[in-house]
């Protein structure tokens, strides 16, 4: 019986001829077919499903496959593939392997649960692809580092889906402190939405799907029976696989904080954790958020939960600005209003996340949250909950990425990983 090594390695041979598939626009036309980014999706659901309607919807881009564990969601991405370009070239794949060993694949777009983002971009970089990979960039801080070191080595783009960045009322915000209009910059309030799942008490030990890989979904995580309630989008409330919504929304918030601060190749020196996390239940994540963080610079920055605000604040020594999806304002009223000259100092710009990553595939440039960025951010995330969890005050060294002689913190660092999986 052929094992599913023994698959990818007669796949590969295989298809080893095919060459690259991206050819200069001054060589063809910039819509020509040869100049087409080809791409490969993994994770279809939610966020997976949104990324690819976002990225099928572009002349640029040609979708050749999907990729699902479970086999139900796959066959809906691949029909809605098919149906848009109308034809069947689109291959539905359970193993994210059997998409990064495609000779044929220039890119890869990964929207998977957080503890499978590593491993695939990794083996998709290795693979001479790059990669466009949902936030939080990873599960722990190690990965990281892990994935920082694989981007350098193997010459690759990376993209976190960190799309805020791309936003203009977070952008005019970082632009409008960047350039004093607020004075000094002195604190920094980041507000997160309460938990919109909830699984208090006993849960039940359910049948596995038919058409469910459950053995791989969990990969690397630790083995635990099947519930319906720990798949799909719930995983985001487990440990072993996320990180609540600290690395939900604050994975955009705190990115944008960081972004605010200039503080993307750093972090904070200090960490202060409070929080509420359940008694019982399946789920484990905080279900109150409540964290402090204090930079070098002598700037505060406070994570908690609020039932008022989604965004964040940004106090200064003359005014303050809040910055939302919907809205930018300010105290005075006028700050925000205030236009940023040409002669001005000016942040990256981006007005299409997933374009800039696309033109960054063909200029070879680093994209507006590529990887040191996506891993700076989604480390204050993980900061965050450690401190919560440990319910202690942690003094961090953004230089070593670590905490200096604290055992008990360094050790969630990085997480063991089961079976065959490792950061390689």
């Amino acid at each position: 019986m052929q094992t599913r090594r023994d698959f990818l390695k007669s796949a590969a041979a295989s298809i080893g001829f095919l060459a690259p598939t991206i050819v200069p626009s001054s060589v063809f036309g910039k819509n020509s077919p040869c100049n087409r980014i080809t791409v490969g999706s993994i994770g279809v659901r939610n966020m997976g499903m949104n990324n690819l309607r976002n990225f099928i919807g572009r002349d640029q881009v040609q979708v050749l496959a999907v990729c699902d564990v479970d086999k139900r969601i796959g066959r809906d991405a691949k029909q809605f593939v098919d149906e848009t370009y109308g034809n069947n070239d689109c291959t539905l794949y359970s193993d994210f392997r059997e998409v990064t060993q495609r000779r044929d694949i220039d890119a890869v777009v990964i929207a998977t649960p957080d503890h499978w983002h590593t491993i695939p971009a990794i083996d998709a970089m290795k693979h001479e692809k790059d990669a466009y990979v949902e936030k939080p960039l990873t599960l722990t801080i190690d990965e990281g580092k892990a994935l920082v070191d694989a981007v350098n080595r193997y010459g690759r783009v990376l993209q976190t889906g960190s799309m805020q960045r791309s936003m203009y009322t977070f952008r005019h915000a970082v632009e409008l402190v960047r350039n004093g209009r607020i004075g000094e910059l002195k604190s920094i309030h980041v507000f997160l939405p309460g938990n919109n799942r909830h699984s208090e008490g006993a849960w039940t030990i359910d049948k596995i799907p038919e058409e469910f890989d459950y053995d791989f979904w969990l990969g690397p995580a630790p083995w635990e029976p099947f519930t319906e309630e720990r798949c799909h989008y719930n995983f985001r409330f487990i440990l072993d696989y996320s990180g609540g919504q600290v690395t939900n929304w604050g994975a955009h918030h705190l990115d944008v904080a960081q972004w605010a601060l200039d503080m993307d190749d750093s972090g904070p020196v200090e960490i202060t954790g409070r929080g509420e996390f359940p008694k019982d239940g399946l789920f484990n994540t905080a279900t109150f958020v409540d964290f402090d963080c204090r930079y070098a610079n002598g700037v505060t920055l406070t994570c908690k939960t609020s039932g008022e605000l989604n965004g964040l604040r940004l106090e200064g020594a003359d005014g303050w600005i809040v910055a939302t999806r919907g809205s930018v304002y300010s105290s005075p009223e006028s700050i925000a209003k205030e236009v940023i000259g040409p002669e001005a100092r000016h942040v990256y710009f981006s007005n299409d996340h997933a374009g800039n990553f696309l033109s960054c595939v063909k200029s070879r440039q680093k994209p507006i949250t590529h990887e040191g960025i996506g891993h700076r951010s989604a480390s204050v995330c993980h900061l965050g909950n450690i401190a919560m969890m440990l319910r202690s005050t942690l003094t961090w060294d953004p230089e070593r990425e670590m905490f200096p002689g604290n055992t008990a913190a360094n050790a969630k660092l990085s997480r063991a990983m089961r079976g065959e999986w490792q950061l390689t």
